[in-house]
């Protein structure tokens, strides 16, 4: 009869062991405006399972508005924003709980293309030139260019048509004259024969392009989650400077363009410095786009910019210091 109990218990402890759950991976929800190569540590960190290691289940949605995205930051919708750090300055520096968790694309990453006939930017005059709005950074860096080269903004049309495949595919049907395009999807213009007008970089070089910004509601309840996403997207980073070759093979995928092309956009991207290896900001870079909106009213003039209201480094730092101590993990 003991012999009989014993067993009995020992059959229950192994029934209950076995039919224990495995803990549920913890959903992050991510929202980019669209599918371009400044998502590429995401992208990297799921293919490779860095998610996975964290046990993390991150979901990208493209929502190509930025208010849209600000106000599902603002319900719990979304978790975390790869976009750039504009709408976050301003509700931070307003007292707000958005914050720059880290960087991702510290320099202007945008080429202008234009349809073939346009060959010089005096040639864009009386042009129709399609941005995401008239208010976020691409555009500042569009006027930017066009005032350097000579060239007024009132003597053409700039016109908010959408993220840059929507540019790209408005450009191509000859509906828009030309707009900014990232790589590789300016790579992939001036193969088809459109007119590559210059980087943007060579007019603005310090500029925080794309950032990834978070509720701090949602990070104070949620800290260890929060750095391990941070730390699974820094790996993805520094896989692709390590694998520049390999992480082509994940950019064309995610991208749908060719490999080849990736492979060069990729390795372009790394040498002009437009990704930052370690997921940094840019200090210069942000205080260059808040100058940028004191120029246009949205930000009041008279103010510097405070990083400390803006920035929570700390998931970063973490990231930082719990892969260096253990090598490449």
């Amino acid at each position: 009869m003991i012999a009989k109990s014993h067993g009995l218990v020992v059959l229950a402890a192994l029934g209950a062991f076995v039919g224990s759950p495995l803990r549920a991976a913890e959903t992050v929800n991510v929202a980019t405006p669209s599918r371009v190569i400044f998502a590429i540590p995401f992208w990297i960190a799921q293919h490779k399972g860095y998610f996975k290691d964290e046990g993390i289940e991150a979901k990208l949605e493209i929502v190509p508005s930025g208010r849209q995205m600000t106000e599902q930051l603002r319900s719990g919708a979304t978790h975390i924003t790869i976009v750039g750090p504009d709408a976050t300055i301003i509700d931070a520096t307003k007292g707000g709980p958005m914050r720059i968790l880290a960087g991702i694309v510290r320099k202007p990453p945008l080429f202008l293309i234009a349809k073939p006939s346009i060959k010089t930017f005096a040639d864009l005059r009386g042009a129709n030139i399609g941005v995401l709005s008239v208010t976020e950074g691409s555009s500042k860096l569009l006027v930017k260019m066009l005032r350097a080269e000579g060239v007024s903004p009132t003597d053409l049309k700039i016109n908010p048509v959408g993220g840059a495949p929507a540019r790209w595919t408005l450009l191509k049907d000859g509906k828009i004259d030309a707009g900014m395009q990232p790589l590789p999807l300016s790579d992939e213009a001036e193969a088809a024969g459109f007119t590559n007008l210059g980087w943007a970089g060579k007019y603005e070089p310090d500029w925080q392009f794309t950032t990834v910004n978070a509720n701090s509601e949602w990070t104070s309840r949620n800290p260890e989650l929060a750095a391990k996403f941070v730390r699974a997207l820094l790996r993805g980073q520094q896989f692709l400077f390590a694998n520049p070759d390999e992480v082509a093979k994940i950019a064309a995928i995610e991208l749908k363009t060719p490999e080849a092309l990736a492979a060069r956009s990729l390795k372009e991207a790394m040498r002009l410095g437009i990704l930052d290896p370690k997921l940094d900001w840019s200090e210069v870079g942000l205080t260059k786009m808040y100058e940028n909106m004191q120029a246009d009213g949205v930000m009041p003039a008279g103010q510097t910019l405070d990083l400390n209201k803006v920035i929570d480094a700390q998931f970063l730092r973490k990231a930082q210091s719990s892969i260096a101590g253990s090598g490449s993990r």
